[in-house]
C-alpha cells in the first residue's frame, strides 16, 4: 500500500499542469487554466516504486468551468522512451525529485488500471492513507482501458470505471473516468 507524505511539492501538482494542459488536444480552453482540484483516487504499484494517481482538476477560466482527467505517475527517475508523455518534474519534500507523468502512457498504471477493472485491485482514496475509495466503482468488459479526458456528470458506461467529483458549488457528481473500448 502506498503511503501518501503530508510535505510539499514545488511546484504543486495544478501548477504543471496549468502549463501542460493547454498543450493537449482535448484541452477546451483559450488560454491558461485557473484549476482547482475536484477529485480522484490512487491505485497501489505492485512493486512500490511508481505513485499512480487519477486526478480530477476543474478549470473555472472560462464562461463554464469544466472539469479534466488526468491519470498521472509519480517516478524517482525518468521513465525510459517516454519524453512526449513527461507532464514535468517536481520535488517532492520527503522523496526529493520526481518526475510526473501522462499515466495513460505509463505502463504501470495502464496495467493496474485494467486489473481495477478486472475487479482485481481495490481504489484508494486520494489522500487518506489505507482507506479504500467507495466512489470508485468498475465494471469488467471486453477491450482495453481508455482514459476519459473531460468529465461529464451523469455519464455511464457498461465497462470501465466511474467516481466522483466535487463541482465548484460543492455538489458531488458521478461521472466516467474510463471506458473499456474493443479492440
Amino acid at each position: 500500500m502506498s503511503i501518501i507524505h503530508r510535505t510539499t511539492l514545488t511546484p504543486t501538482k495544478l501548477e504543471l499542469l496549468s502549463d501542460w494542459l493547454p498543450e493537449q488536444p482535448w484541452y477546451r480552453g483559450a488560454g491558461t487554466p485557473e484549476l482547482a482540484k475536484s477529485g480522484g483516487f490512487r491505485l497501489d504499484d505492485p512493486t512500490g516504486e511508481v505513485g499512480i494517481e487519477f486526478l480530477a482538476a476543474t478549470d473555472t477560466s472560462g464562461p463554464e468551468p469544466v472539469t479534466y482527467h488526468v491519470p498521472m505517475t509519480y517516478r524517482g527517475a525518468p521513465l525510459p522512451d517516454a519524453d512526449g508523455s513527461l507532464i514535468g518534474t517536481l520535488v517532492h519534500g520527503v522523496l526529493g525529485e520526481r518526475w510526473v507523468y501522462d499515466g495513460s502512457r505509463d505502463p504501470v498504471l495502464v496495467e493496474q488500471l485494467a486489473a481495477l477493472i478486472a475487479g482485481d485491485v481495490p481504489a484508494h482514496a486520494q489522500s487518506v492513507d489505507g482507506a479504500l475509495d467507495p466512489t470508485v466503482h468498475a465494471a469488467p468488459g471486453d477491450g482495453r482501458p481508455e482514459i476519459v479526458r473531460v468529465l461529464e456528470p451523469g455519464s455511464t458506461t457498461p465497462g470501465g470505471v466511474t467516481a466522483e467529483w466535487e463541482t465548484p458549488d460543492g455538489n458531488r457528481v458521478r461521472g466516467v473516468f474510463a471506458v473499456v473500448r474493443a479492440g
